[in-house]
């Protein structure tokens, strides 16, 4: 099928039926055979993911009547085409007429003079992209952009522009097979141009490889995660003979870190999502580790562990992920502003019941991609005030000794954003 029907149906996907795009896009690449085509596709429906607000009103303004029902993938189609034509290299006449061409495919032939003449009509007139608003001009929801205004009042914006940044590539190097020092000489070797970051195993990448043309890739030699989220393993640093818990593990990045860091542990990995769980397995498969992984609710643990309590727990709560933008923009606009109560209010469930499973003189990291207050520093200092035997213990990157957590912001020192607090049981 025509690749730009591929996207309208990526986007249809996400947009009308709330799919994540790490979900539709793959879902659709699978017809396409060359790696080239793939990428296209992946640069086309995360476009229109980023430039959402401003393609939408372009293409509505050219339009006498909505689209509606059935036809409304023909919206999307628009909004793929429109991208083309302001944010990519292609011709205006290949766009238009491909475009023109994936209206057909998608068995809407008597349209395709409507798709046709829109994008004419837009690439004619020439116009600027509209800013008329923040959400135009920010191609963010005011919803966000509101309370990110609130949260951080003297760099907001830079947060914003942050997120809207295409996200570099990080690698873990697994120091089960080499050194870091040892696999940055390894890129080398190969002419990629990389460097070591500020926690022990993380590498970044001047520009994004294929993982299959990565030295000892396919053996284990390294993983992609990204920076901030590479700090967990180091953060909760556990010791070989530990029992550990690894709350809400998939897709399994850290699971994997934390036995790189520790072969000797005992880990349990536990996750709601039984899907999301073989991801996990497939990661461990890999690198040749092994952990117990189990499908349970963290927030239920009495359910279906019957063992000691625990000597240390990762809990990578449930978030609106509003640190990892850049990473997932679909995010913008599958999130609700109603989302983030609920996720406060599940991710202190969770946080309550995990630390009635943790030892005395045990320590928990609550972790989350998140960059809002709520689901962070308020959710740890509410915590710490009904839990008395609960100690904050101070990570030494964070900005201040007395913040509650630490607190990266999208960008920071090239990583996603994310927060980390540590807990020590008295």
């Amino acid at each position: 099928m025509n690749l730009r029907a591929l996207a309208a149906k990526v986007v249809f996907q996400v947009l009308e039926k709330g799919i994540s795009l790490s979900v539709a896009l793959p879902d659709q690449q699978k017809h396409l055979e060359s790696g080239k085509d793939k990428a296209l596709l992946a640069e086309l429906c995360y476009g229109v993911m980023r430039q959402l607000p401003q393609l939408d009103k372009l293409v509505s303004d050219c339009m006498s009547k909505p689209l509606k029902g059935k036809q409304r993938i023909l919206h999307q189609l628009l909004l793929v085409g429109c991208y083309q034509l302001y944010f990519t290299r292609i011709p205006s006449h290949a766009a238009i007429s491909e475009t023109a061409e994936a209206c057909r495919q998608l068995k809407f032939d008597g349209l395709v003079k409507v798709v046709n003449g829109v994008l004419r009509n837009i690439q004619r007139q020439e116009k600027p992209l509209p800013t008329d608003n923040e959400t135009l001009a920010l191609n963010t929801p005011a919803w966000i952009i509101k309370r990110l205004k609130a949260a951080y009042p003297e760099n907001w914006k830079e947060i914003v522009e942050q997120s809207h940044q295409r996200p570099p590539m990080w690698l873990r190097n697994n120091k089960l097979s080499q050194t870091r020092d040892e696999y940055l000489a390894s890129l080398a070797e190969i002419e990629v141009e990389a460097s070591a970051g500020k926690s022990s195993d993380a590498i970044l990448l001047e520009s994004p490889k294929d993982v299959m043309q990565l030295p000892g890739f396919e053996l284990g030699a390294a993983s992609v995660q990204d920076g901030a989220a590479q700090w967990a393993a180091t953060l909760l640093a556990p010791i070989d003979g530990e029992l550990v818990l690894d709350a809400c593990a998939a897709p399994g990045g850290k699971t994997c870190h934390l036995l790189e860091q520790a072969p000797n542990i005992e880990l349990v990995a536990v996750d709601f999502d039984a899907n999301r769980l073989e991801r996990v397995q497939q990661n461990l498969d890999r690198l040749s580790l092994n952990a117990k992984l189990i499908h349970g609710d963290a927030a239920d643990i009495d359910s279906w562990w019957q063992g000691d309590k625990f000597d240390r727990i990762l809990l990578d709560a449930p978030c609106s992920a509003t640190g990892v933008i850049r990473r997932h923009p679909d995010i913008k606009w599958l999130r609700k502003q109603a989302d983030i109560e609920e996720l406060a209010s599940l991710q202190s469930k969770i946080l309550d019941h995990c630390w009635q499973w943790l030892k005395p003189g045990g320590t928990l990291l609550y972790a989350t991609c998140s960059i809002l207050p709520q689901e962070n520093e308020q959710q740890i200092r509410a915590f710490l005030e009904r839990a008395d035997d609960a100690t904050l213990v101070p990570i030494d990157e964070q900005n201040h000794p007395d913040d509650i957590g630490w607190q990266i912001t999208p960008g920071l020192e090239n990583m996603d954003g994310f927060y980390y607090a540590r807990l020590v049981k008295g």
